[in-house]
């Protein structure tokens, strides 16, 4: 919310400041960044390593799943010492799942940061060079709330992108 009120006070300032021209662009960044072929490969990756992720995950799932469900089963006929052994053995079980859990969430993301990082900055490069090249006085970034609405012809993304793909 803060940028799009930003936003608006600067192109509303730029607009009224001694400008001859105002020129005007947008590039929408997740969409360039979806739409590089480097970023394309990283998506693959990135899908590759959550899937693998996940099917380690749900094989651990299915461990705790049976384990819970012996447990039930035997708790009957099992003593009091070693049914509390069992229930805290599975309790550790199930600690130990959703550590797991947190830290493949948090390598997933670091690793999706660390393939997006290099394409992020030379997008920026590129929108940089053309923003000097062609006289603009603001490039911003299409993302949610932020650019209400704008014509398509200030679009730049597609345009980003082929000069990405190009270098």
């Amino acid at each position: 919310m803060l940028k799009m009120i930003l936003g608006v006070l600067f192109v509303s300032a730029v607009a009224r400041a001694d400008i001859p021209s105002t020129k005007i662009g947008y590039v929408d960044m997740q969409k360039a960044i979806q739409a590089t072929e480097t970023g394309k490969k990283a998506k693959k990756d990135l899908e590759k390593e959550f899937n693998d992720k996940k099917k380690e995950l749900t094989e651990k799932e299915k461990d705790l799943k049976k384990m819970s469900e012996d447990l039930e089963k035997k708790s009957m006929v099992l003593s009091d010492e070693v049914r509390q052994k069992k229930q805290m053995e599975f309790q550790e079980e199930m600690m130990r799942y959703r550590e797991l859990v947190g830290k493949s969430q948090m390598a997933i993301q670091e690793r999706e940061r660390s393939l997006t990082q290099p394409i992020l900055e030379k997008l920026r490069s590129i929108i940089g060079g053309i923003g000097e090249k062609e006289g603009y006085t603001v490039i911003l970034e299409k993302a949610e709330n932020s650019v209400l609405w704008a014509p398509k012809t200030i679009d730049l993304t597609d345009r980003i992108v082929a000069e990405f793909n190009k270098k």
